[in-house]
């Protein structure tokens, strides 16, 4: 699979909003977006020029796209499986994509970035329900518990983004027990309880062109 190997704060600039990539730096002055908030490239600062519908259906879909780290490849097939689900297909698409276990690890503030809860998953940090699980696309249930291996616990990345979670919180839906660094499904999100500024229906649209 073709990995993305530039500065990811460009992907941040690009789409004019802070996605929280690089996990504690974007809450430091050493933040790219707060110090550059144009488009990246040569051009960055000129004028911006008014896009057309499908280029504001496409920026719609890069910008969520980027913000879960997904390829073009992975983010169709969960738009795929999202429109095959009864119910809001824009609504399911973004439930499948915080029901990922790197993104759960992330929400549960044991990594400071997705980026960082998808290396940690495949190296195995993790268990699911009592097992190993080292796949980032693993879709968890309700009733699921994620907790840190015991011979993980120890690593300073991990205790260091646990003190840091207060900064994030912890959704609505799901559970964290700090000192047993374990975690739990209560249910799956609303759409109310993604508060990130993202038209999934811009992307169903763009989709079913």
């Amino acid at each position: 699979m073709a990995r993305y190997t530039d500065s990811v704060c460009r992907h941040c600039r690009r789409e004019n909003l802070k996605l929280f990539l690089k996990g504690d730096r974007c809450y430091s002055d050493k933040c790219a977006f707060d110090r550059r908030g144009y488009p990246p490239g040569q051009h960055g600062e000129r004028r911006g020029r008014k896009l057309s519908d499908y280029g504001i259906q496409l920026r719609e879909k890069q910008k969520v796209k980027r913000m879960y780290g997904l390829s073009e490849k992975q983010f169709h097939l969960f738009f795929e499986r999202a429109d095959s689900q009864k119910g809001i297909t824009g609504t399911n698409l973004l439930v499948l994509l915080e029901r990922r276990l790197d993104n759960v690890v992330y929400r549960l503030g044991f990594t400071n970035s997705r980026a960082q809860a998808r290396q940690f998953v495949r190296h195995r940090h993790f268990l699911v329900n009592g097992k190993r699980v080292n796949i980032p696309s693993f879709l968890v249930k309700i009733g699921d518990t994620i907790e840190v291996r015991e011979k993980s616990k120890k690593v300073q990345a991990l205790q260091d983004s646990l003190e840091a979670v207060v900064r994030r919180g912890i959704p609505q839906w799901l559970d964290l027990d700090k000192d047993a660094m374990k975690g739990s499904i209560k249910g799956f999100p609303l759409r109310e309880d993604l508060t990130m500024p993202m038209q999934e229906q811009l992307i169903v649209e763009l989709y079913s062109k």
